[in-house]
């Protein structure tokens, strides 16, 4: 499995935490049940406080499977999928 960093950015007025239907809909889709169907493992997630940005490092095979399982936060705002690696890979391969 591949590693990879999602941010995910919303405008204030569009943000989902406070709506009563999208904020309970958003905790079950972050749920490892949920992750598992579409083949991502969640390794850990963050909200800046007061930024309206969300954090979250991922595992999958394939990057389009972090793409669909993003989708519901695309609909909020933006969505960047990012290759990543541990720091141990980088150190052995001498470059980031």
């Amino acid at each position: 499995m591949s590693l990879f960093l999602v941010k995910h950015q919303h405008p204030a007025e569009a943000c989902p935490a406070g709506h009563p239907q999208m904020g309970p809909k958003l905790l079950v889709h972050l749920s490892e049940p949920s992750a598992e169907s579409f083949g991502v493992q969640i390794h850990a997630e963050a909200v800046v406080d007061g930024e309206h940005t969300f954090y979250l490092i991922l595992s999958a095979d394939q990057a389009e499977q972090v793409e669909r399982f993003m989708t519901p936060f695309a609909q909020a705002g933006s969505v960047e999928v990012k290759p990543a690696s541990y720091c141990e890979q980088v150190v052995a391969r001498a470059v980031c």
